[in-house]
């Protein structure tokens, strides 16, 4: 049987792609290659990094302040120094940050209104349960 191997992409729409685009180039490192995006290689990923696909219920504010109905969660090397490197961008970054032993989650919402989530995954593996 067929199956998903994997998140392919997230594809969406921008009232000023270009510029997204370079905000995100300037702020967060992100390498582009406009018209097509950012592309990240397997080999970049952290040992403990992965990839997640989940739907919310449609009450959730999870995304809030954000105004779209998905959130992006992009993996990072070093949560608090890219938190203090996006501060004058200018953008909404959120006071919270969540460690745990998933790793360490923090929050901004882009020029656009897009809430974005912030993973430095953990140096080692998760305790299962």
């Amino acid at each position: 049987m067929a199956k998903v191997l994997g998140l392919g992409g997230i594809f969406f729409k921008s009232s000023n792609p270009e510029s997204l685009a370079k905000w995100y180039q300037k702020w967060l490192h992100m390498e582009m290659a406009y018209p097509y995006g950012a592309n990240f290689k397997k080999e970049t990923l952290p040992a403990y990094g992965y990839q997640v696909w989940a739907p919310f219920k449609q009450e959730s504010d999870y995304f809030s302040p954000g105004n779209q109905t998905y959130m992006f969660n992009l993996i990072v090397d070093d949560l608090d120094s890219i938190l203090a490197q996006l501060k004058p961008s200018g953008c909404l970054i959120m006071p919270e940050i969540e460690r745990g032993e998933y790793g360490s989650f923090g929050w901004f919402v882009d020029p656009e209104g897009n809430k974005v989530e912030l993973w430095q995954p953990p140096e080692k593996a998760p305790v299962e349960s």
